[in-house]
């Protein structure tokens, strides 16, 4: 089952990234005490994501093909997962904790991560879909270190579609 293994916010625009042991994820806002959260990320208001994720196999991968360890937070993402591809939570509703999220696209580095991480290289090893995606949170509620990810919904499932348009039409 895939687990949260790390959580990080940084509290403004270019700020170093904070380790947390829990977060409180907010509906339609993001991590509380987030950059984004708050508006003041480097890219706000033009492309933000409430939510970023990405995995630690990818990271792993990173730090042996790359030889750049980036599991101290310079990777920039919210949310490290262990024992998922993030590229599969694309078009799912997915539970952490307490909260619900929605995979919405994909998360490709750029020149302000590797500015920001201080090491030449970074971008191009978070690239080839190694750098994240963004989520937006559906539901409030805490996440955690060691929380479960759970699937809730595809969205992209044509059966689930048409379920779900059945029930909101009180067909079934």
């Amino acid at each position: 089952m895939p687990t949260v293994s790390q959580l990080w916010t940084a509290p403004d625009a270019g700020e170093p990234m904070e380790s947390h042991d829990t977060l409180d994820a907010v509906a339609d806002s993001g991590l509380r005490g987030d950059r984004y959260f708050t508006g003041t990320g480097h890219y706000a208001p033009y492309d933000v994501c409430q939510v970023t994720l990405v995995s630690r196999e990818a990271l792993t991968h990173i730090r042996e093909a790359f030889d750049i360890d980036l599991l101290d937070g310079r990777h920039r993402r919210n949310v490290v997962v262990d024992g998922v591809d993030v590229g599969e939570l694309l078009d799912t509703q997915f539970r952490i904790g307490d909260a619900v999220f929605e995979g919405t696209r994909r998360r490709p580095p750029c020149a302000h991560v590797e500015k920001i991480a201080d090491e030449a290289g970074v971008a191009r090893a978070l690239g080839d879909e190694r750098g994240g995606i963004c989520a937006d949170v559906v539901e409030s509620g805490a996440i955690a270190v060691d929380d479960d990810l759970t699937v809730v919904e595809r969205l992209d499932d044509p059966d689930s579609l048409a379920d779900a348009i059945r029930d909101r039409a009180g067909e079934r």
